[in-house]
């Protein structure tokens, strides 16, 4: 069945959510959302204005954005006796990258001398969840990733096994959308829900990390710990001892934390007296 000007109408659809996001987002800030073209002679990279007022590089091709290890895990070699597990979140590629993360996870068992990273990419078909596709702790497309969690020795013993498994029953191995999910924040998401005792706490922008199905709009939360009532990712909030209490509409997520105090704002991110 097609709808207006023979779009399928779940195309329709996300395209209208998509331009209804947009708008939220001009209201919410005065960045802007266009995506930077390099002139002629010109860098692929440009100095831009980032949501928190900080200056950083923004790259404007794929191709020649950089990729190398951001030197934030400890080397898996010298390591190798260790079982190590970490989340890790980086701005997201070209104009995304003003409001929204992309995350992905990295374990290590005992004894192995390399990382193992799995995430979640839109592009290239067939199952969108990814392994081994970038290094474990790589800049994304030229953003400086950060870790959002962190567990060695027998936690991580105990917590790899249980990630594989979330991992094998992600329910949507096959779809991807940019907006409103299943993305890779929705991918970590489940993880998290899965893993209660991973410790995820995901920052509002992440968006996509409260996409749910119409069937089932209310269980846990991306942290596994409260309560969440969510629309599709759209509309809802959160009642957790982790995310704090948060609200979503849009997909933009505005909330308070908890344990620390603090903001939880779209755009931006966490804002309390640690990051500051």
């Amino acid at each position: 069945m097609t709808f207006i000007l023979g779009l399928p109408r779940s195309r329709f659809l996300s395209s209208a959510l998509a331009c209804l996001f947009a708008c939220g987002v001009a209201l919410t800030s005065n960045v802007t959302a266009s995506e930077p073209k390099a002139q002629p002679g010109q860098s692929s990279a440009q100095l831009v204005t980032g949501p928190a007022n900080a200056s950083t590089v923004r790259y404007t091709d794929w191709r020649t954005a950089p990729r190398h290890s951001a030197e934030l895990l400890p080397d898996p070699v010298l390591h190798r006796d260790r079982a190590m597990v970490f989340v890790l979140a980086a701005r997201a590629f070209r104009w995304r990258g003003h409001f929204a993360v992309h995350p992905w996870v990295v374990f290590k068992r005992e004894g192995e001398e390399s990382y193992t990273r799995y995430e979640v990419m839109g592009w290239g078909g067939g199952n969108v969840v990814r392994k081994n596709r970038s290094v474990a702790d790589g800049l994304w497309f030229g953003a400086p990733p950060e870790i959002l969690v962190s567990h060695e020795g027998q936690k991580a013993r105990d917590l790899i096994p249980r990630i594989e498994e979330a991992i094998k029953t992600y329910p949507y191995p096959e779809n991807y959308r940019t907006y409103p999910g299943p993305n890779s924040n929705t991918f970590v998401a489940h993880i998290g829900r899965s893993v209660p005792e991973l410790g995820l706490d995901l920052p509002p922008t992440a968006i996509g990390k409260d996409f749910r199905g119409l069937a089932d709009p209310l269980g846990l939360p991306p942290s596994g710990q409260g309560l969440q009532l969510s629309v599709w990712g759209l509309f809802g909030m959160i009642l957790s001892p982790v995310e704090g209490i948060e609200l979503n509409l849009l997909g933009l997520n505005l909330g308070l934390d908890l344990t620390p105090l603090g903001l939880r704002l779209p755009l931006v991110g966490v804002v309390s007296a640690e990051t500051l």
